[in-house]
């Protein structure tokens, strides 16, 4: 039986929605255990949070820095750390653990700015510890099995790739009626320079990429603040060209009602298309030219080894967001079991989202804030 792999969480205390999602994902195969957290920069808070999880309290640290070098000193000290906070803590958070060699499990967007990307990026490679992102749909076993089919050629050449995330919960400015999670993605000092893009709109660029193995190289884009006085924002319009030749178009909007969490990706090529919808997740639509559409079910005869592999329980059963969430975790474990057992850092990454989807992400949001900026001309994403 694998031992439990040790680890500890910053942010994520009583109230906070992702944290609560990282650990049930954690424990769903069990190969995690929480022991120790810095859960609030509001100490009482922390040391509340933590009691409520069964975290003793002599591991409820006061902050992040305390917790990184303390928990490194323990014979018993956390081997991971989940990074649950704003977007402007990532930067900080990380580079204290990544010091002391404790891998990092980091919520997204990576940073908030593509400086502070590149220079993490760097402290990624100096300490040979694992860092993962949690694009967490990358998870999902029919977005796996989608990625497959594009690999194997069933599309053919790639020629059109549309993707789409829709929201409504910013309609209304409700980052002025103490809603937390509204008031920090609204703020550029947490959030950084980009709100809707940053949030939602960099799941829908990860998706394209993960699932097309193309990189987007020139962008189009028009961001727009619909709600009067919100400082960043809340609709995203853009074209992609992509490297393989692809032409793409990307919305993403949290204002859009009618919409909850409506992640949606359509690719279609010479031979054929596919469609999946997150909301869904469990059938996959594909298309060959001039065929009749078919249906392709999570777990069903015709599923890929990699798309099994996602998979926990029989077909006709649903698995969605908590189980996609989960799927990373355990390539995450699998990793971390690989590289104390001696397996080179290169060689365990696998499908887990890096440091280098990070900072592909930030150099994506920086290409359309410019392009917007300059009327929505074409910019380049950086090399």
């Amino acid at each position: 039986m694998k031992q439990r792999i040790r680890i500890g969480m910053v942010g994520g205390g009583e109230g906070a929605f992702i944290g609560a999602v990282h650990r049930i994902a954690a424990r769903i195969d069990d190969r995690f255990e929480l022991v120790a957290g810095a859960l609030s920069s509001d100490v009482e808070r922390s040391k509340q949070s933590a009691l409520a999880l069964g975290i003793d309290i002599d591991r409820a640290y006061d902050t992040f820095t305390a917790m990184a070098v303390q928990e490194k000193q323990r014979t018993d000290g956390i081997q991971a750390v989940i990074i649950v906070t704003p977007n402007h803590m990532h930067f900080p958070v990380a580079q204290a653990f990544l010091q002391q060699g404790i891998h990092v499990i980091c919520d997204k967007p990576v940073t908030r700015t593509l400086e502070e990307a590149l220079a993490l990026e760097q402290q990624v490679r100096e300490s040979g510890a694992l860092f993962a992102l949690t694009h967490n749909y990358t998870g999902y076993p029919l977005v796996r099995h989608a990625q497959h089919l594009v690999q194997t050629g069933v599309l053919g050449t790639l020629r059109t790739i549309q993707v789409e995330y829709a929201q409504d919960w910013l309609t209304q400015k409700i980052e002025d009626t103490g809603n937390k999670q509204a008031q920090w993605r609204t703020d550029p000092s947490k959030s950084g320079l980009a709100g809707c893009l940053g949030d939602i709109g960099t799941h829908a660029f990860n998706l394209a990429c993960f699932i097309s193995g193309q990189d987007v190289e020139e962008v189009a884009a028009d961001l727009t603040a619909f709600v009067l006085g919100r400082q960043l924002d809340d609709n995203v319009h853009t074209m992609l060209r992509f490297s393989g030749g692809a032409k793409g178009m990307l919305w993403a909007s949290q204002v859009a009602p009618g919409n909850e969490n409506s992640l949606k990706i359509r690719l279609y090529g010479d031979k054929g298309g596919l469609e999946w919808a997150q909301e869904s997740p469990n059938e996959l639509w594909l298309s060959a030219f001039g065929e009749p559409t078919q249906r392709l079910t999570r777990a069903g005869a015709t599923m890929s080894p990699v798309a099994n592999a996602a998979s926990r329980i029989p077909a006709g059963h649903p698995e969605g967001y908590l189980e996609g969430f989960a799927t990373l975790y355990l390539d995450i474990a699998n990793a971390i079991d690989a590289l104390e057992k001696g397996a080179d850092i290169n060689s365990v990454q696998g499908l887990i989202p890096s440091i280098s989807d990070g900072v592909v992400g930030m150099k994506f949001i920086q290409a359309v804030l410019k392009s917007s900026e300059q009327n929505s001309a074409w910019q380049k994403v950086a090399p």
